[in-house]
Protein backbone atom coordinates (compact mmCIF):
# COMPACT_ATOMS: atom_id res chain seq x y z
CA UNK A 1 0.00 0.00 0.00
CA UNK A 2 1.42 3.51 -0.51
CA UNK A 3 0.52 6.62 2.00
CA UNK A 4 0.48 9.83 1.05
CA UNK A 5 1.51 12.60 3.57
CA UNK A 6 0.94 16.36 3.68
CA UNK A 7 2.00 18.75 5.26
CA UNK A 8 3.14 22.96 5.36
CA UNK A 9 -0.69 23.49 5.43
CA UNK A 10 -1.81 26.63 8.09
CA UNK A 11 -2.96 30.61 8.62
CA UNK A 12 -1.65 32.96 6.45
CA UNK A 13 -2.15 36.76 5.40
CA UNK A 14 -3.07 37.83 1.78
CA UNK A 15 -0.02 38.47 0.10
CA UNK A 16 1.61 35.88 1.29
CA UNK A 17 3.26 32.36 1.22
CA UNK A 18 3.36 28.70 1.87
CA UNK A 19 5.10 25.88 1.05
CA UNK A 20 3.15 22.15 1.45
CA UNK A 21 5.26 19.13 0.85
CA UNK A 22 3.67 15.28 0.37
CA UNK A 23 5.89 12.40 1.32
CA UNK A 24 4.86 8.74 -0.42
CA UNK A 25 5.69 5.93 1.42
CA UNK A 26 4.72 2.14 1.68
CA UNK A 27 5.75 -0.40 -0.81
CA UNK A 28 8.18 0.41 -3.87
CA UNK A 29 6.48 2.93 -5.40
CA UNK A 30 7.00 3.83 -8.80
CA UNK A 31 4.94 7.34 -9.46
CA UNK A 32 4.19 8.22 -13.00
CA UNK A 33 2.13 11.64 -11.75
CA UNK A 34 1.73 13.40 -8.70
CA UNK A 35 -0.39 16.26 -8.42
CA UNK A 36 -2.21 19.11 -6.02
CA UNK A 37 -5.89 19.43 -5.51
CA UNK A 38 -8.01 21.31 -3.73
CA UNK A 39 -11.36 21.80 -1.85
CA UNK A 40 -12.89 24.96 -0.50
CA UNK A 41 -16.27 24.76 1.74
CA UNK A 42 -19.11 23.99 -0.39
CA UNK A 43 -17.53 23.79 -3.80
CA UNK A 44 -16.25 20.44 -5.47
CA UNK A 45 -12.49 19.44 -5.29
CA UNK A 46 -10.41 20.87 -8.25
CA UNK A 47 -7.78 20.61 -9.89
CA UNK A 48 -4.33 23.12 -9.00
CA UNK A 49 -0.93 21.91 -10.43
CA UNK A 50 0.26 18.25 -11.23
CA UNK A 51 3.91 17.37 -12.49
CA UNK A 52 5.22 14.06 -14.43
CA UNK A 53 7.65 12.24 -12.46
CA UNK A 54 9.98 11.99 -15.01
CA UNK A 55 11.48 15.08 -17.09
CA UNK A 56 10.23 18.41 -16.38
CA UNK A 57 6.35 19.30 -17.55
CA UNK A 58 4.40 20.79 -14.92
CA UNK A 59 0.43 21.41 -15.55
CA UNK A 60 -1.67 24.49 -13.26
CA UNK A 61 -4.96 25.63 -13.25
CA UNK A 62 -5.54 29.33 -14.73
CA UNK A 63 -6.49 30.28 -10.86
CA UNK A 64 -2.68 29.63 -9.80
CA UNK A 65 -0.83 30.01 -12.82
CA UNK A 66 2.25 32.15 -11.88
CA UNK A 67 1.43 32.08 -7.86
CA UNK A 68 2.09 28.22 -7.39
CA UNK A 69 5.51 26.40 -8.75
CA UNK A 70 4.99 22.42 -8.29
CA UNK A 71 8.08 21.02 -8.03
CA UNK A 72 9.41 17.12 -6.78
CA UNK A 73 12.28 15.68 -5.16
CA UNK A 74 12.31 12.22 -6.89
CA UNK A 75 15.36 10.26 -4.49
CA UNK A 76 12.77 11.23 -1.21
CA UNK A 77 9.28 10.58 -3.14
CA UNK A 78 8.37 13.88 -1.92
CA UNK A 79 6.19 16.44 -3.86
CA UNK A 80 6.04 20.30 -3.02
CA UNK A 81 3.52 22.71 -3.81
CA UNK A 82 4.88 26.35 -2.86
CA UNK A 83 2.04 29.28 -3.30
CA UNK A 84 3.07 32.86 -3.45
CA UNK A 85 0.61 35.89 -3.32
CA UNK A 86 -2.06 34.10 -1.48
CA UNK A 87 -5.78 34.99 -2.00
CA UNK A 88 -8.43 34.86 1.00
CA UNK A 89 -10.01 32.31 -2.35
CA UNK A 90 -7.10 29.55 -1.91
CA UNK A 91 -8.45 29.09 1.11
CA UNK A 92 -9.06 25.21 0.81
CA UNK A 93 -7.96 21.91 1.94
CA UNK A 94 -5.65 20.87 -0.40
CA UNK A 95 -4.99 16.90 -1.44
CA UNK A 96 -1.81 15.06 -3.02
CA UNK A 97 -2.19 12.66 -5.18
CA UNK A 98 -0.41 9.75 -7.16
CA UNK A 99 -0.75 7.56 -9.89
CA UNK A 100 1.67 4.84 -11.10
CA UNK A 101 -0.31 4.09 -14.47
CA UNK A 102 0.97 5.02 -17.84
CA UNK A 103 -1.30 6.02 -20.63
CA UNK A 104 -1.31 7.94 -23.45
CA UNK A 105 -4.81 9.85 -22.81
CA UNK A 106 -3.37 11.44 -19.17
CA UNK A 107 -4.18 14.98 -18.55
CA UNK A 108 -2.89 15.10 -14.97
CA UNK A 109 -6.38 17.77 -14.14
CA UNK A 110 -8.63 15.07 -13.38
CA UNK A 111 -9.23 13.43 -10.06
CA UNK A 112 -9.71 9.62 -11.66
CA UNK A 113 -6.27 9.91 -13.26
CA UNK A 114 -5.19 9.17 -9.81
CA UNK A 115 -5.39 6.07 -8.09
CA UNK A 116 -3.75 7.43 -4.08
CA UNK A 117 -4.81 10.23 -1.75
CA UNK A 118 -3.40 11.96 1.18
CA UNK A 119 -5.62 13.13 4.17
CA UNK A 120 -5.25 16.68 3.09
CA UNK A 121 -4.02 19.79 4.72
CA UNK A 122 -5.83 22.99 5.41
CA UNK A 123 -4.57 26.20 3.77
CA UNK A 124 -6.63 29.94 5.51
CA UNK A 125 -5.76 32.94 3.72
CA UNK A 126 -7.27 35.79 5.81
CA UNK A 127 -8.32 39.06 4.29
Amino acid sequence: QVQLVESGGGLVQAGGSLRLSCAASGRTFSSVAMGWFRQAPGKEREFVAACKWSGSSTYYADSVKGRFITSRDNAKNTLYLQMNSLKPEDTAVYYCAADERTYKSRTYRREREYDYWGQGTQVTVSS
